[in-house]
Order: C-alpha cells, then structure tokens, then sequence
C-alpha cells in the first residue's frame, strides 16, 4: 500500500477547482506518447503513464487519489490498488465490476449514465482519473459536456482504450497501472488469477474443438430494435473469436462498428445455433421478449440454447476467467440446430 503523504502540492484545492471551472476552453493538451513502458519513474521522482487517447499523463509524484470508473476501479483492485482509490462513478453498486472492493470505503461520484457530480469529484482533490475508452476521444461513464470542466478539476486523465484492444492486452495495461501506482503484482492471488484465466482459455478452445460448426451470435435487445453483434469490434468477443469460436458476423455494421441494428422484423437475418444475449439491465431478457414471434422463431431460442452475455466488465484476470468458464460450459452444452 502507498503511505499517506502531505498532498498539499499535488491537488487542486476546491475554491481553485471553480475558479478554473469557469474559465473558457479549458483542455487536457497531452504530449505525445512514445511507447508504453511499466517503469512510471524518471530519476526526478516524477511519475508518467500512457493514455489510450494518444499522450502522457505526467506528475510530480506518483498519484495517490484516484477516482475511477467502476470497472478500473475493480481492476486495480485485483492488481492490489487500494489505498490511492478515494472516489467512484459509474453503477456504484455493480458488485461484478467492482470486484473487492467495498462501495461504502469511497465516495461515489456518479451511479448511473450521465451521473456525474464535480462538485463531489473537486472535493477529493484527485490527482487521477481512470476510465475505459470504447470510442476513440471520449472517456465511459464521463459526461462530454461536463469533460472540460473535470478536466479543470484534475487534467491528470488516464483512458484504457478498449476498442479494436486484444483482451489479454487491456488486461495488461491495467495490471501495468496498477504497478506504477506502487501495488506488488506478483503477488500468490495474482499468479492464480492469471493461471485459473489460461485454464478458462484452454477449456473455450476444447469445447469449441468438441463442437465443430456451431455457430454463435452475439446480439441485444430493446423494444425496437434488434443488435447482431460484431466480433471484431468487442474485446472479449475477438478473444473468444481467437480461441476458436465461430461468430456471426453482420453485413452491414453501424456507424460506431460494435452492432449492425435490425428492426425485429428482420431480427432473423442471422440464423445461430447459440445466442448469447446482452445481460444488462438496460436491454430486454429473455422472459420479455418471449412474446415475440420472431424471437421464438428463432433456431437458438427454439433449441433454448440462449446464454447470458456481460459485454462491459472489469479488465483482470480475476474478472474474466469466469467469464470464459461460463463461455466454455455454454459451448459444451450446446448442439447445431440450424
């Protein structure tokens, strides 16, 4: 754990916070990043780390408040990240994302979409911010219009790109992070973290081995529409893709690249033996969409070879060896029906 320090040179303090909230134009300008390193120290004791949007975030000493998005939150913490943690946005209470960590040892920030309190966020004198990145340029779970004014509070930003990333990569870039912000790593949980994650990988590709064929649509679902999945765009989807899962992959994708949107008219256009179905509160289960004729029409749901899906996680081994072992038993447990 990182002692307590004097934080005093450090940190914005709240009264400068709404002075430079006020200002206009305000930016986080960012020095190009020049390849990424896990060493975070230079000789003068100042401390750097790679942003996914393309810079360096650069202070006088290694950050020791963080405020972060749920799932880095989580992820830190399965590196052994905990003290530095003070505040938390992002569905606050989501227990897959945030892991070990207790809610009530921070100050939440935001709990939902759009939620974001900067005067709360000021009052912790943070000196980082993490968050993932699904879009080149913006920042999950951080308001746009808010962006300039958080950025004023604390322009120390660290985003983990997430889109077109390699999962095991992402993986590695939090567990990087989480060295540089002083956590031992290497520790025995890590180790068996990382070993039970390489037996999850190795069981996906066994079970996919064992069925030959069976094709795989990973989809969401809303009262209007119907969203078929890219692979190629989603982290975890393009991994299991690399372990041998054969997914259906859309004809036409939508402007953002992650789904191609079909009206339910057409929600059959991708015939699958497996669907994985979006398992977020914000999308349709499947005792709601039972009354829809197309969905029952559907070779997968006919079969009941419909498994849950949890696109947004916590990137750790910890956090995703589960998610490949329920992916392997899936397979496993499942025939082709087209």
């Amino acid at each position: 754990m990182i002692a307590n320090q004097d934080r005093q040179d450090h940190t914005l303090s709240r009264r400068r916070f709404f002075a430079v909230a006020g200002a206009v134009g305000v930016s986080a300008s960012l020095a190009a990043c020049g390849g990424g390193t896990d060493d975070s120290r230079d000789d003068t004791g100042s401390w750097e780390f790679p942003d996914g949007r393309g810079g360096t975030v650069r202070t006088e000493g290694t950050p020791r408040r963080v405020v972060a998005f749920t799932g880095s939150a989580g992820a830190l913490v399965d590196y052994g990240v905990r003290e530095p943690i003070v505040g938390i946005f992002g569905e606050a209470h989501a227990r897959d994302m945030l892991g070990d960590l207790d809610p009530d040892s921070v100050t939440v920030v935001g709990d939902a979409w759009g939620q974001f309190d900067i005067e709360k966020y000021a009052t912790l004198e943070p000196d980082l911010l993490v968050t993932d990145s699904y879009v080149p340029g913006r920042l999950w779970y951080v308001p746009d219009d808010n962006l300039s004014k958080i950025e004023s509070a604390n322009p120390n930003v660290i985003a983990v790109q997430i889109a077109g990333q390699r999962l095991p990569d992402i993986i590695a870039r939090y567990r990087a992070l989480a060295a540089a912000l002083g956590a031992e790593t290497a520790t025995p949980a890590v180790a068996a973290a990382e070993q039970r994650f390489a037996a999850a990988s190795q069981a996906v590709r066994d079970a996919v081995a064992a069925r030959p064929g069976l094709r795989v649509l990973a989809a969401s679902a809303t009262p209007e529409l119907f969203y078929a999945s890219d692979p190629r765009a989603s982290a975890d989807l393009s991994y299991f893709t690399e372990l041998g899962v054969e997914f259906v992959i859309p004809d036409k994708v939508d402007p953002g690249g992650y789904f191609q949107s079909l009206s339910w008219e057409t929600a059959d256009r991708y015939p699958a033996d497996l669907i994985l179905l979006d398992d977020r509160t914000s999308g349709l289960q499947q005792a709601a969409l039972a009354d829809r004729p197309v969905w029952r029409s559907l070779p997968a749901v006919t079969a009941g070879q419909v498994a849950p899906w949890s696109p947004i996680f916590r990137f750790s081994h910890a956090a995703t060896a589960p998610l490949l072992e329920r992916l392997a038993t899936t397979i496993r447990d499942a025939k082709k029906v087209r």
